[in-house]
């Protein structure tokens, strides 16, 4: 047995399709079936039920492949523990950010990356996060970026990044005082346009408005937060933008359309965190990656804003 016939077998567990699995490990679909034979002989039990439609595992290859895949990002981290020795911050970085953070947090983070981590090359995946949970898990992420607390986290290390608010978006029409900040329960009568499933901050969207009563507007739902943007823009509703989302779109050419309005304290808010594999090779650089994202000027400037 070897780590090369255990990624085989992980690459089935992940593809379900001989093909697709053997496309991932750059082999053959014959090498990689001889291999995974190869495997169940050594091991005495069948782990693939192979079918005409379909490949599946069997609960013992289930199992296996769980371990499979524990030994697997060990041994990349022992490769990393080594590169890691001579210079941490070197190398790819494999970073995952949820879609409602990644168009307006990366435009701040790339340009400081670049500069506080020459040697470093990141590879940036905007995912949803499960995910990105998933790839993390999996070793094909070495940190991502997540709203917290999110189920499924349980098992990873996080460094807490900012606190970010949300705002009220409406259209410009709308009947609320400009420059004064809008008491939550404002919110009880009316429809909230929201995020469709799938979407953390739909979840979050949703704690707010079942807690003073607020419904969502069924009737739309949009994909992300600039079509929910340019809904708000067309008249359809209100929404919640979080603070970075919100102020990203004043240069837009529609811009006017939406009106910002900030909640009375205590404001809502979401959490945003880092999060890395307990133990992985990369923590030093995931830390440092971090620090630099609570000292990036637009962040401390969420941060300033609240303590005002």
């Amino acid at each position: 047995m070897n780590l090369r016939d255990l990624r085989y077998l992980v690459a089935v567990a992940d593809h379900r399709h001989f093909g697709r699995a053997a496309e991932a490990c750059f082999v053959s679909q014959p090498t990689l079936s001889a291999q995974l034979k190869k495997l169940e002989e050594f091991l005495g039990v069948q782990l693939v039920e192979r079918t005409n439609r379909q490949v599946m595992l069997t609960p013992i290859g289930t199992e296996v492949a769980q371990r499979a895949r524990y030994i697997l990002n060990t041994a990349d981290d022992i490769v990393e523990v080594a590169r890691a020795a001579s210079d941490p911050f070197s190398g790819d970085f494999r970073l995952g950010l949820i879609p409602t953070v990644a168009p307006y947090l990366l435009p701040h983070l790339v340009p400081a990356m670049r500069q506080a981590f020459s040697r470093l090359r990141p590879l940036l995946y905007e995912e949803q996060t499960a995910s990105c949970l998933d790839k993390l898990r999996r070793g094909e992420l070495d940190a991502a970026i997540l709203a917290v607390p999110v189920e499924g986290a349980e098992g990873f290390a996080q460094l807490p990044l900012y606190d970010e608010p949300f705002l009220l978006a409406v259209p410009s029409d709308y009947t609320l005082p400009e420059s004064q900040p809008v008491p939550l329960d404002r919110l009880a009568t009316e429809r909230i346009l929201l995020l469709e499933e799938g979407h953390c901050l739909r979840d979050q969207a949703l704690d707010v408005c079942k807690l003073v009563g607020a419904r969502e507007e069924r009737e739309f739902r949009a994909t992300s937060l600039e079509t929910l943007r340019q809904m708000v823009a067309s008249g359809a509703g209100m929404t919640l933008l979080p603070e970075l989302a919100a102020h990203s779109g004043v240069s837009m050419p529609n811009a006017g359309a939406i009106r910002l309005h900030r909640f009375q304290d205590p404001q809502p808010q979401r959490h945003i965190a880092i999060l890395w594999r307990k133990g992985s090779a990369r923590e030093a650089t995931v830390k440092a990656v971090g620090d630099t994202i609570r000292q990036l000027e637009v962040i401390t400037g969420l941060r300033q804003h609240a303590a005002a």
